[in-house]
């Protein structure tokens, strides 16, 4: 109605005004479509008209084979925390932290200075007691390393002349007697003439049992000095010892890696005291690498010796490391009810670090069927956060949310969403929408 306030010509006025702007803007901008889109009507009917452009594939049929799903944590397959083996002041660190080292390869020293003291202390040791081997063989007349025997003793020798020789005199003066004895029963030689052969005799006999004696104190005295010449040599024998023990005391000064693998810690420094319990450093043995991984009783059957795994981590989503089972834990957890299954995996690239979060799958006997597709046909929603596909019937699209599996080259497994031989869009995803008319 009218607003009495106002004049009537005036009111006309803008009535008129509001129907001719009306008309401006229906002839220059057109109306706003139903989609959101603006524009001319006709041309939006001849573009929602017109399909759109894609590439299509099938979606396969494949064969999965079972598995048992686990994580865990990836462990150096051997560790060594190297400690030196005599205590000292460290002389000189040659490894640093990351750096990888061969077997045998000099890790760090320790000062060898009381060691080279104590070598050269047992060497001369050795020297004196060769010397008082030498001094024993001369004491019996015998040359180095020879062999011995009593009787090419020189005193035993000269004892053993003497003996015979008075066993000679005992034979004479023995004989002697006899021959008087018999004169003196016949009446031709004088009783006291006899007597003094008998002394004589006697006297014979006496000195003769005298050098016997002084021949066997001879002997026992050459053999006395052969043990001390057998003494002489354990002697050096024993030094030779104490040389050795000193040699392989210069040699525990250098610490070396026992087997190849990658410096993780090194906790001491130049000048600094250790002890034989002081680590030195900490040594990995990364190639191969083994994972720790907690399998449940159910599954413990199905975990065999040799089983092959494939393992992700994190830091290479996109890759598979294959291994093998290598350990199954006798014991179970009385809390998880579950075991300690190790798996050895090649890491001849050093990807694989200790430490690392890793999930793997053990592959088990059996296994089912699998609907496959390739990665370019499926459409990340972020609006949503849901992944689709489109698949394609009769020229026109099919919106289907998917459920994926694991990853397989170009192909995602898909557990829900799509049947075996479906035809899908692979291409222009972005521009596709439920009902969309497209052509291939």
């Amino acid at each position: 109605m009218w607003n009495l306030t106002e004049p009537r010509n005036k009111a006309a006025s803008k009535i008129l005004a509001g129907i001719a702007f009306a008309a401006f803007c229906a002839a220059c901008g057109g109306a706003e479509s139903a989609d959101g889109r603006r524009g001319n009507s006709n041309a939006n009917t001849e573009n929602a008209d017109a399909p759109i452009t894609i590439s299509v594939a099938k979606t396969e049929s494949r064969q999965v084979p079972a598995y048992i799903q686990a994580s865990g944590s990836l462990v150096a397959d051997e560790t060594s925390n190297i400690a030196p083996k005599v205590a000292g002041k460290v002389a000189n660190v040659y490894a640093n932290v990351g750096e990888f080292v061969s077997q045998g390869s000099l890790i760090a020293k320790i000062d060898d200075r009381d060691a080279l003291l104590q070598l050269s202390t047992a060497r001369a040791n050795v020297k004196q007691e060769v010397a008082a081997v030498r001094q024993a063989e001369a004491r019996l007349g015998l040359t180095a390393n020879g062999s011995f025997s009593a009787s090419s003793i020189p005193e035993v020798r000269s004892a053993e002349a003497l003996y015979q020789q008075g066993l000679a005199e005992q034979r004479q003066a023995e004989a002697n007697e006899k021959r008087y004895r018999e004169l003196v029963e016949t009446g031709d030689v004088a009783m006291v003439t006899y007597e003094q052969f008998k002394t004589a005799r006697d006297t014979a006999r006496a000195r003769s049992n005298s050098l016997l004696q002084i021949r066997g104190i001879t002997v026992n005295t050459a053999k006395q000095n052969n043990q001390a010449i057998k003494s002489a040599e354990a002697a050096v024998e024993a030094a030779q010892t104490q040389v050795a023990t000193a040699q392989q005391a210069v040699a525990d000064t250098v610490i070396r890696a026992p087997f190849s693998g990658f410096i993780s810690d090194r906790p001491v420094a130049v000048g600094e005291f250790v002890s034989t319990a002081t680590v030195i450093a900490t040594l990995l043995r990364s190639n191969p690498i083994k994972i720790q991984i907690q399998i449940a009783e159910a599954d413990i059957p199905a975990v065999q010796l040799g089983r092959g795994v494939s393992v992700q981590v994190d830091a290479f989503k996109d890759r598979n490391f294959a291994g093998t089972v290598t350990s199954v834990n006798p014991a179970l957890d009385t809390t998880s009810r579950s075991a300690v299954v190790e798996a050895r995996i090649d890491n001849g690239e050093n990807l694989l670090r200790t430490g690392m979060f890793g999930s793997a799958r053990i592959i088990k006997e059996g296994g089912g069927t699998g609907i496959f597709v390739p990665k370019t046909a499926v459409y990340n929603d972020l609006s949503t956060q849901s992944y689709r596909a489109f698949v394609v019937v009769d020229g026109i699209v099919k919106l289907r949310v998917l459920q994926l599996g694991t990853e397989e080259g170009d192909f995602y497994q898909i557990l829900d969403g799509l049947n075996a031989d479906e035809t899908v869009a692979t291409s222009n995803l972005e521009q596709l929408y439920e009902g969309a008319r497209v052509s291939s």
